[in-house]
């Protein structure tokens, strides 16, 4: 496994573990598979694993983990204040403290301000004693070092940067959004100012995978280096010496060992000009067939009006991206093959879920545009039939 340095020079894995895509069972996390996983994944050299309070049984498991094998003192836990949720002083006690039981620990090693949007919510942290908060638990050793998660414009992110000593931040980036979100810019800027950079979707939850256009594909397989595009889109971001750790939300053994393998076999400015101009090749190819940005990240989620978000914008950009018969296919089975329909037209443009969406996607109007093409009229014969006869 490769490394790289922190603020305060402490090794950091290049590969990290994302815990909020578990493998699960009949809709719960898998623990003994997980289990095997996350050890598979520390006896590789991982050494760093970020959970959250908002990701369910995510911090919990992983405690359990943790204290069952004997390997707290092995890795480094980085988990996130859900800010959103704070009132007071008094409640940002009582929830850290919750959050060490789930841990099974009595300090957390990286601790975030959970998507922190912009500076007046930063400002409102303040005015509840945040500051102050911190302070006290980095010198007591209960927190060892303070950063924020970030999905938004550069702009903002640098702005965010200069507002607080922090001491690593976490962005979305990768191939795709080297100038969207926090971008290149805000990298650089985190970097330049001393922090650790942590990337998150790196595979933009899986669709630089999974859900590549035929044209991106092609191009891949045309290059004369071969490897999978999980293998250059983790290639693209180590190449950077800007980026310390790299989450991969992990959930199979094979993958476990293929990003492993990856990490320990790349290092920085390894990518020929030649590379470069393939991904970017990709990039445009992707970029030509994409609907909607959406990561399936579930954000936006519970809808009040059981509309299933991100599996409806991943088959809208399925249909257009893979298969103009697959994605609607998927879309009817996802939404109107349920007890409970969860299709798009289902939406009373509540807008919930735009005010929870880090992508800042026009849910509403994209959700009009995936029902005009999703929802013709064979669909809507199913819907009716699957209604009549109560099949589910």
């Amino acid at each position: 496994m490769k490394y790289r340095k922190d603020k305060y020079g402490n090794e950091i894995s290049a590969l990290g573990y994302g815990c909020m895509r578990f493998p699960q069972t009949l809709g719960k996390i898998n623990k003994e598979k997980t289990e095997q996983q996350i050890m598979m994944a520390i006896d590789g050299g991982v050494n760093y694993f970020d959970t959250a309070y908002m990701y369910p049984g995510s911090e919990s498991v992983l405690g359990e983990i943790l204290e069952k094998n004997h390997v707290r003192d092995k890795v480094k836990i980085a988990t996130k204040l859900p800010h959103y949720l704070i009132k007071s002083y008094e409640g940002l006690e009582k929830l850290f403290n919750e959050q060490l039981r789930r841990l099974r620990t009595n300090h957390i090693d990286y601790y975030l301000m959970h998507m922190l949007s912009d500076i007046q919510t930063w400002e409102k942290l303040k005015s509840l004693g945040i500051e102050e908060w911190l302070a006290s638990k980095k010198e007591a050793g209960i927190i060892g070092q303070i950063g924020f998660s970030y999905h938004g414009n550069s702009d903002m992110f640098c702005k965010l940067v200069d507002a607080y000593d922090w001491d690593f931040c976490q962005i979305q980036y990768n191939y795709m959004d080297e100038h969207s979100q926090a971008g290149r810019k805000g990298l650089n800027h985190a970097y330049d100012k001393g922090l650790a950079v942590i990337i998150m979707e790196p595979l933009r939850g899986g669709k630089l995978v999974s859900h590549l256009p035929e044209d991106a594909k092609r191009i891949f397989a045309s290059h004369p280096v071969k490897r999978t595009p999980a293998q250059w889109a983790f290639r693209w971001l180590w190449d950077q010496p800007e980026v310390t750790c790299v989450l991969s939300g992990m959930n199979s053994e094979e993958m476990v060992i293929d990003n492993m393998t990856t990490a320990s076999g790349t290092n920085v400015g390894e990518l020929t000009s030649e590379d470069k101009e393939m991904l970017q090749n990709v990039v445009d190819a992707i970029n030509s067939k994409m609907k909607v940005g959406c990561t399936g990240c579930g954000y936006c989620l519970p809808c009040p009006a059981n509309v299933d978000i991100p599996g409806t914008f991943a088959a809208y950009n399925r249909k257009f991206t893979e298969s103009r018969l697959w994605g609607p296919i998927e879309y009817l089975i996802n939404t109107a093959m349920r007890k409970d329909s969860t299709a798009a037209s289902n939406c009373i443009g509540c807008g919930k879920c735009e005010k929870h969406c880090p992508q800042y996607i026009p849910i509403r109007q994209e959700l009009k545009n995936a029902q005009k093409h999703l929802e013709g009229p064979i669909y809507k014969v199913f819907r009716k039939l699957l209604s009549i006869f109560d099949l589910f």
